[in-house]
């Protein structure tokens, strides 16, 4: 029986897995249905889903723990899937509005996978409005990473129309696997999980005066306000406390050229553009709940450092901190602080090795494993405030079984001391935020939706005063517990958000309207 190792990434997202806390990644795919499909298209779906049973890497991968000969867990093929528990079916009340499906992505998002079986799980979802079904697809996340789920989305799926028809579900698709020699996939023996902690030490002991350099830049600047942003300097916030099981999801949209011409504009990358909606939501979510820091909050940015070739679907990333901005009442300026922030942490990355990335990525998140493994997570000052990631997808369109993809929402990872993730992902001219938080810890989340919209607006007020802002194909999200933003009703632009500390109680009162 062959068997693949985890990296010590990997592994932290199992050892830190709690009720509380479950370490899975999703993505709620909606999909419009074929120009005159059947009215019994789902079910046949659903039917030809349950029985297909071929599997490719990495859906065919389950947990085993050999304590007596490994202390660690590899991951080896299961050869005796249950369909029936891997590929589930959902519908809404006809016809589901982005209200009801929302509600549904969040009570999914909530349950823990189980870790005896293949680490995922498929929800088919019928009864959308518009013509619209969805796909609710979440791994755990020491199987998957997002540049590799989305080179796993591509190839499960086709840019034709009429090829897509014939294409088998998605777990029949897998990544390539890289060429290995016979030396490349030991036994999980003793031996060799005491050799291969040898190699890795000597590997750490050969990268040790890079690392020293790489943590000194960081002390640079330390009380002047230049450098880097130092982890575990974050104020705390209600965003950062302990969490419980249950999840809110709420989701944005926005045209992609919209968002570069913005980029454009204020000379700084897309990438800014998307931090800055965020700062900005986040100042006025906050300021609404008298929780504001005067400190700005910082965000932990995850970075691919996965070369060209390499088609491994484990992860392979580092981390950046930079500002938010949040401190800053002018959008403009708080751009401006934003882009210095993420140049300074670039920067200190790129200076790094290859060979010394891992170490180093291991060495910064070691505090934070450390508390979440001892039960005081949450409980301290935060390494950052928020996780903000931004993931490449396909810039055309890809079908389905001849149903035309129409929009990819990311839900990601919610833990003690992060009770709040975005993450975007870009795809066919469109960026897609899915926002995924505690619905405890943060209350009322889906307002950040219509917030980032604003502060898309306001950015645009005060970097090209004299244009006019494109109309947004961003979504309104409703009131409700859990809820994902309205497809069919944008979000009107509204004008630059007042640089007081404070909104008015007519501006209060008017958001309070949208959100009905």
């Amino acid at each position: 029986m062959t068997s693949v190792r985890l990296n010590p990434l990997d592994s932290a997202w199992l050892f830190t897995e709690s009720r509380a806390t479950p370490n899975h990644v999703g993505g709620l795919l909606q999909f419009r249905l074929p120009e005159g499909a059947p009215k019994d298209y789902m079910r046949k779906l659903m039917v030809e889903f349950r029985g297909h049973r071929e599997f490719a890497a990495p859906w065919n991968r389950r947990l085993k723990y050999a304590f007596n000969k490994n202390p660690l867990p590899v991951w080896i093929e299961d050869d005796a899937i249950d369909l029936e528990y891997h590929v589930r079916h959902a519908a809404l009340p006809w016809p589901g509005g982005e209200r009801e499906l929302g509600e549904l992505v969040g009570r999914l998002q909530s349950t823990p996978l189980d870790l005896s079986r293949p680490p995922w799980e498929c929800t088919l979802i019928e009864g959308l409005e518009g013509d619209r079904f969805a796909l609710f697809i979440k791994m755990h996340h020491s199987l998957i990473d997002g540049v590799s789920g989305m080179k796993l989305l591509q190839r499960a799926m086709s840019l034709d129309r009429e090829k897509s028809r014939k294409l088998p579900p998605f777990w029949a698709s897998g990544l390539p696997r890289p060429p290995r020699s016979g030396d490349d996939n030991p036994l999980p023996t003793v031996a060799n999980a005491a050799a291969l902690a040898v190699e890795a030490l000597r590997g750490q002991a050969r990268t040790v005066p890079q690392l020293v350099v790489a943590f000194g830049k960081m002390l640079k600047g330390l009380g002047t306000g230049e450098g880097m942003i130092l982890p575990f300097t974050s104020p705390r916030s209600l965003l950062n406390g302990r969490v419980r099981e249950k999840r809110r999801f709420a989701t944005q949209q926005f045209p992609m050229e919209r968002l570069r011409n913005l980029a454009k504009a204020a000379e700084c990358t897309l990438n800014d553009v998307v931090l800055a909606i965020c700062g900005g939501a986040l100042r006025r979510f906050l300021d609404e709940r008298a929780a504001l820091p005067a400190q700005s909050l910082t965000t932990g940015i995850p970075v691919s450092v996965r070369p060209a070739d390499d088609t491994g679907s484990g992860n392979a990333i580092t981390f950046i901190i930079a500002t938010l901005g949040t401190d800053i009442a002018d959008a403009r300026e708080r751009l401006a602080a934003i882009r210095e922030s993420v140049r300074h942490a670039k920067e200190h990355v790129q200076s790094l090795p290859r060979q010394a990335m891992l170490q180093y990525t291991v060495l910064l998140m070691a505090p934070t494993i450390l508390t979440l493994l001892t039960g005081i997570g949450g409980r301290t000052r935060p390494m950052f405030n928020i996780t903000i990631s931004n993931v490449p997808g396909p810039d055309t369109p890809l079908y389905f079984r001849g149903a035309e993809l129409v929009a990819i929402y990311p839900a990601s990872i919610v833990t003690h001391g992060q009770a709040l993730n975005i993450t975007c992902e870009s795809y066919a001219g469109a960026m897609n935020f899915g926002f995924t938080g505690c619905h405890a810890s943060v209350p009322s989340m889906q307002r950040l939706a219509v917030y980032a919209e604003e502060a898309l607006a306001e950015l645009e007020a005060a970097v090209t005063p004299k244009s006019r802002p494109a109309k947004a194909k961003a979504t309104k999200p409703p009131a409700g517990k859990a809820a994902a933003a309205k497809a069919k009703k944008p979000v009107a632009a509204a004008p630059p958000a007042p640089k007081a500390a404070s909104i008015t109680a007519r501006k209060r009162a008017a958001a309070a309207k949208r959100m009905a």
